[in-house]
Order: C-alpha cells, then structure tokens, then sequence
C-alpha cells in the first residue's frame, strides 16, 4: 500500500483510519479463529495448567516481539517513536490498574479485546459488558473518574518525561529483543505441540501479534509522509474504545487511527464467524451473571485507562516496543487475575465439589 498516494487521494485523517481499520481487521480475524484471551491464559495458569489458551498467548506475545523488533531493525519503525515509549509513564498507574483490570477481566469472562471478538460473534453480554467499559473508559479519560485516575497516575511516575525503554535500560544489544522474542516463541511452540495444537491455530494466534505490528509500521510510516505530527500507535482497546463512543456521539469528532480500529476489530471477527459458521446470539443466563459482567467491565475501564492500556494495549502491544510500565502492568494484569480466580471461582468450584 502506498501511503503517501492514499494521503494525498483521501486525506490524512481517513488515512489513519482507514490503517486502523485494516490493523482491526486482521486483529479481528486473527483473534476470533485463534480463540486469543488472556484472561483464559491466567485462569490455565492460576489452577496449574499449561494448556491451549496459555499456548496461544504465548506466541501470540512472543509473535509481536519478533514482528516488532525485527520491522525496528529493518528501520520500518522507531520504537523510541511509539506514544507508549515517548510520554512520561506511570508505575503506580501500572500497578493499581493493572491489579484492577486483572479482577475485572476474570469477573466480566474475557479482557476488554476478547468481549469486542465476541460481540460480533453474536454475544450480547459481551456486548453489553463492551459498552459498560467504554463509558467507563471516557469517565476515567475525560468524565468525573478522571480526577480520581490523574491523582493515582501522578504517586509515582517515570523520570526524564519519557517511559523507560527497558531494552535501552537493560544494555542489551539491539537484536536483544528479536532474540528474546524467538525464544519465547520456541517456548510457546513446545506448549503448543504439548497440546497438540492444531497448524491452523497457530497462524491465527500469530496473526494477532502480526496486527499489532501492522498497527506499529502503518502509523510510523504514516508519520514519515503527512503535515502535522500524529500518533505512532498499534492496537489497543481501552482509549480507542473510550474515543470510538465519543465519535459516534459527537457530529464534530474527527477520524484517526483509534475509530477505524474498533470497528477493523468488530468487522474481522463477524465475518471470521460468519464464515466459519460460529456466529450465535447468546445473553445472560441469569442476573448474577449480569451484575458480575458489568462490576468487571467497570473495572477493566478504569483500570485500562489508568494502566495506560488494556490487555492488548499493554500486554501484547506496549511490550513489543519495550515500555517498561507495559510490563510491570501486564506482570500486575496477571496477579490480579490469578488472585481473584483463586478467591472467586476456584473456591465456589471447591465449595459446590
């Protein structure tokens, strides 16, 4: 694709978007055939399995880290440029809200990525729990949570106005994150033959990483050929989410990368299972579940907001390009989901045994 032709065909607004929405799309497609979630990777771990979903998280993380840093070392992209690595991170941002959206991703059955899948596969409470956490997504970017997100950013912040590049902090050699990403994809792949776990899984769930790449290049491309400076961003659902909402309720909103994605995303997977006939309406199966849906959407988007990404944003995206608060978020994501796993669902299932 040529860029600078479509910017000077479309514009530089609908150019990004339209790179979101084709970032969303394979997201979308990727995810939905490969049955990617993080939450269902946590839950394996917490009750000490190394199954399927752990597999394919793996090399899903594993994908995007070799994607990312081999298109860096080729010079398609600065990871130094990347928004998450530019601006001034929050540790304690990371760990108050990765611990949040951790519990909420258990509570709600799926991370705010996974819920996007399902809804447009036909899962209404994915649906409703989708729009649960991107009202509380803007509360806590723009709306009254807000003020209560910018005092907990601000405890304990990055030194220097910039995140910490850990590759840089680290002293490892530039292809130290291409070589670390090949052997946790070799990791990943042993625990997948462990499951036998089919070829064409695999492809999808390193489509996912794959996406995130995509997501990386088009807008530091994009960067290299338009006017006024934009955002070098990839796929991430907890501002996206929050700003996909605001445009279709605002009439003045303007296009970027974020409004194409989302709906890239919701496109990708209902055609994935419409194709592969898997799409199904489903609702609550009874008010229990809906409360528990809702408290956890809730969660996720403050804690997304607050963490500076969600279970993509930072687990898979953020990490990618080094950020050392993506880290320390998805290290807390996966505390958070494993206690609450402990305390909620594996005592119930030991009560009722």
């Amino acid at each position: 694709m040529d860029i600078l032709l479509l910017v000077e065909r479309i514009g530089e607004a609908p150019t990004a978007a339209l790179l979101g929405m084709l970032t969303g799309v394979i997201f979308g497609i990727a995810a939905q055939r490969s049955r990617f979630c993080l939450r269902a990777a946590t839950v394996e771990f917490a009750r000490g399995r190394m199954n399927d979903s752990v597999a394919v998280w793996l090399l899903t993380f594993s994908t995007a880290m070799v994607w990312v840093q081999a298109a860096s070392l080729m010079g398609w992209m600065r990871p130094e440029d990347a928004r998450i690595v530019a601006v001034t991170g929050s540790w304690s941002g990371a760990i108050i809200g990765g611990l949040l959206f951790g519990v909420g991703m258990v509570l709600a059955r799926g991370c705010s990525g996974r819920l996007l899948v399902l809804a447009a596969t036909g899962n209404l409470r994915s649906l409703m729990s989708g729009l649960v956490f991107a009202v509380f997504a803007q509360m806590s970017l723009s709306g009254w949570l807000s003020p209560i997100r910018d005092w907990l950013a601000a405890m304990w912040v990055t030194q220097g106005g910039r995140n910490m590049d850990l590759l840089a902090w680290s002293g490892l050699p530039e292809w130290g994150g291409l070589a670390l990403g090949v052997v946790t994809a070799l990791v990943a792949l042993e625990v997948s033959r462990r499951n036998r776990i089919g070829f064409g899984r695999l492809v999808f769930a390193s489509g996912v990483g794959f996406a995130v790449a995509v997501g990386w290049v088009s807008t530091f491309t994009l960067s290299q050929v338009v006017f006024d400076p934009i955002q070098i961003e990839s796929a991430t659902f907890t501002g996206p989410s929050a700003n996909t909402l605001m445009f279709f309720l605002d009439y003045n909103a303007v296009l970027e990368f974020d409004i194409g994605l989302i709906p890239g995303v919701f496109l990708g997977s209902f055609i994935a299972s419409m194709l592969t006939r898997e799409f199904k309406f489903q609702g609550f199966s009874d008010e229990s579940n809906m409360r528990r849906a809702m408290t956890g959407a809730a969660f996720m988007g403050f804690g997304g907001m607050l963490a500076g990404g969600c279970a993509i944003g930072n687990g898979v995206t953020g990490t990618s390009v080094f950020a050392g608060t993506a880290w320390l978020a998805l290290l807390c994501m996966w505390i958070g989901a494993m206690v609450t796993d402990f305390l909620l669902d594996q005592r119930h299932a030991t009560a009722h045994a």
